[in-house]
């Protein structure tokens, strides 16, 4: 675990004992807190040791890409519900 600072443009620094420099992660915010993920630097090799598939990297991409959407429009949708 480490304390970062964020600077007033919203920038974080990560700690070099953290080793996670040079690579792509996702940032889920949690309510008040931020959860960090790294990301593999290739996702679909890493993946093809547990997660075999016959469809290429494009296909899988658009299928992700689908369901992100829809369920994105289903929490909208909860979301507005429950505001009324």
């Amino acid at each position: 675990m480490a304390i970062v600072s964020v600077d007033e443009r919203g920038r974080m620094t990560i700690p070099k004992e953290m080793s996670i420099r040079g690579c792509k992660a996702v940032v889920i915010s949690a309510g008040v807190f931020l959860v960090v993920i790294p990301l593999p630097t290739k996702p679909h090799e890493y993946a093809s040791s547990w997660l075999p598939t016959q469809r290429s990297r494009k296909e899988l991409k658009i299928l992700a890409e689908k369901s992100a959407s829809e369920d994105a429009l289903k929490r909208m949708e909860r979301r507005n519900r429950l505001d009324d």
